[in-house]
């Protein structure tokens, strides 16, 4: 029978051509893996300093190491069959050598300090970074020392960055170290030059480069006025602390350089809150320093808004002309540190409350106002505090009368809720978190009963929020009625300042310890002060009031401290741009955005 099957046509030109594909590596390397088991083919061995040797194959070690490429095809390592790696852990390099034939490998606790050098040495990179990645998760204060010296020795740039930022931000816990006084002159100025280097004091700072020069006197004693010059700032140091510190340290007086930025930090301390800064690096605050925020208002019925800042390392306040809201009688508050908060009547007119929520992010490039969620209910005058992620809103004003509801707004869903109410109506209140519990503290209750009569209540007592129960608990009364009070909570303490009682207007002030239920006088402020209701700011373990209206219903532009060391209060020479009332202060981490300008 004929056959009818029909073939292609291949041209007489054409070349054919069949791909063939491996199925599997993993045939191949069982089969390496093998040999080097038995020894088999094997033409290298590699000895360590303890006398291990290692077998393998030439080419296998090459194509994973570009160390043994090198060894094995530019040295004259590619004619031996033996080789002495040395410096290098015989432990580290069986794991290595097991990774390039077995794809895998355990990098612990245990080992990686000994893999890591061992990773980089051989230039195995992603084992290197695996041990970055391990080294990066256990950071602590007993190690980062040691992690950062380990990945500046071995080029490990991300854990470098990593380890560098842990350090600077628990600069203050790290210091104390021993392992600090190991370091390198280029690590020291290093860590010590950045900006975002985070201390309570500059004070922190000039102990540990004193406490690591003498560590090392010998080698070290020649270095010390280059790291004053360039590295400590000594005028953001206190005057006292400069007079007894400073002044009386041996190595800085028999050393003539040194001894001019001594005098010139004194120089900085003489200076008046409007005579020019001096513009160096010496003088310039820190990002991770703390300063206090002011937004709102300046004055009782002018409708001006505008906003300013100021900073306790050079005594100064500052205008913020890109930075404003009209804001009065809201509550403000702080979240994350970086975000502001503002709580309630937003707008101009005194007499309509609202539900308006407003956040700023000073930490970013541009920052501005953006309104997010708005409350449940419209207040004025009310309480505003944070715990953990939550804001809450408490009592204040709705156009007729006091309130006694508040609520609570959840930062990751961003929605409000309701809470349980306080056992009465209060607006003007004072507010304070204390133990992860808020309290109210004080207040007035208002009632309109028509147009032109209205009855007004002023309040000494304080209530407590527990949120894991959500329920409100009274708590001692205050030694005197504080309507629109200033408070605020110091070391586990919580203050009540200035206020309103009805007839006068305070400048007592008053204090609530949680352990013993009970509140007692400190000494009076300065001036008398009602309406700093959300002027009040801690920062450095200072209870700072700004701002707020005198017995004669006049804005104040001063702004006074109380130190509870020394159970005093200390009026601050430097005054607030503009007189303010009806505004909100808190103390938030120093962004890129607040730039020390010139006079």
């Amino acid at each position: 029978m004929q056959n009818t099957k029909q073939f292609p046509k291949i041209s007489k030109c054409a070349t054919l051509k069949y791909e063939c594909k491996k199925s599997s590596y993993a045939k191949i390397f069982k089969v390496l893996k093998s040999l080097r088991k038995d020894e088999v083919l094997c033409d290298i061995k590699l000895k360590t300093d303890d006398g291990r040797v290692i077998c393998g194959h030439k080419v296998v070690l090459s194509s994973a190491s570009p160390y043994f490429h090198a060894m094995f095809t530019n040295f004259s390592e590619k004619n031996q069959d033996f080789v002495v790696i040395r410096n290098i852990d015989s432990i580290a390099l069986q794991l290595l050598v097991d990774f390039i034939y077995f794809g895998k490998i355990i990098v612990t606790e245990k080992n990686v300090k000994v893999l890591l050098p061992a990773a980089n040495f051989l230039q195995v990179i992603e084992v290197k970074e695996k041990c970055c990645d391990l080294l990066a998760t256990q950071l602590r204060i007993t190690n980062c020392i040691g992690t950062y010296v380990l990945a500046d020795l071995h080029s490990c740039k991300k854990l470098l960055t990593i380890s560098e930022s842990y350090i600077q931000q628990n600069f203050s816990d790290v210091v104390h170290s021993d392992k600090c006084l190991t370091l390198s002159p280029e690590q020291v100025a290093n860590l010590i030059s950045s900006d975002e280097l985070i201390v309570l004091t500059e004070n922190i700072v000039f102990e540990f480069v004193i406490r690591w020069v003498k560590h090392d006197l010998v080698s070290r004693k020649c270095i010390l006025p280059h790291l004053m010059e360039y590295y400590v700032r000594l005028p953001l140091t206190s005057l006292n602390y400069i007079m007894k510190n400073a002044v009386e340290e041996p190595l800085l007086k028999n050393s003539s350089n040194c001894k001019d930025y001594v005098n010139e930090a004194l120089y900085f301390h003489s200076l008046k809150p409007d005579d020019p800064i001096p513009q160096n690096i010496r003088t310039k605050p820190r990002l991770g320093d703390k300063v206090i925020f002011v937004v709102g208002s300046f004055g009782i019925l002018e409708g001006h808004v505008s906003t300013e800042w100021y900073d306790p390392k050079i005594n100064r306040w500052q205008l913020l002309t890109t930075i404003m809201i009209p804001h009065f009688l809201g509550g403000l508050a702080v979240v994350k540190d970086n975000f502001v908060v503002a709580v309630g009547r937003i707008g101009y007119s005194l007499e309509s409350p609202n539900q308006y929520v407003n956040v700023l992010d000073v930490s970013s490039e541009s920052p501005h106002w953006k309104p997010t969620t708005n409350m449940l209910v419209k207040r004025r005058n009310l309480g505003v505090g944070v715990i953990n992620d939550y804001i809450y809103a408490v009592g204040g004003f709705d156009g007729n009368s006091s309130v006694n509801s508040a609520e609570a707004f959840d930062c990751r869903t961003q929605t409000w809720r309701m809470i349980s109410s306080m056992s009465i109506r209060r607006d003007s209140v004072g507010l304070g978190v204390l133990n992860n519990l808020l309290y109210v503290v004080g207040g007035q209750i208002i009632q309109y009963n028509d147009q032109y009569n209205s009855s007004i209540q002023y309040l000494k007592s304080v209530e407590c929020y527990y949120p894991s129960i959500d329920a409100w608990k009274s708590v001692a009364e205050m030694c005197v009625p504080r309507m629109a009070a200033g408070v605020g909570v110091l070391d586990g303490i919580l203050y009540a300042v200035g206020g309103y009682d009805g007839k006068n207007t305070h400048r007592s002030a008053e204090a609530y310890e949680p352990s013993t239920g009970v509140w007692t006088t400190i000494p009076d402020m300065h001036l008398c002060r009602y309406y700093p209701v959300t002027g009040v700011a801690v920062l450095n373990g200072l209870l700072y009031v700004v701002g707020g209206s005198d017995k004669d219903v006049s804005s104040l532009d001063s702004v006074e401290f109380y130190n509870p060391n020394t159970n005093t209060w200390t009026m601050v020479t430097a005054r607030l741009n503009k007189p303010r009332t009806f505004f909100g202060v808190v103390a938030i981490d120093r962004s890129r955005y607040f730039k020390t300008k010139r006079s």
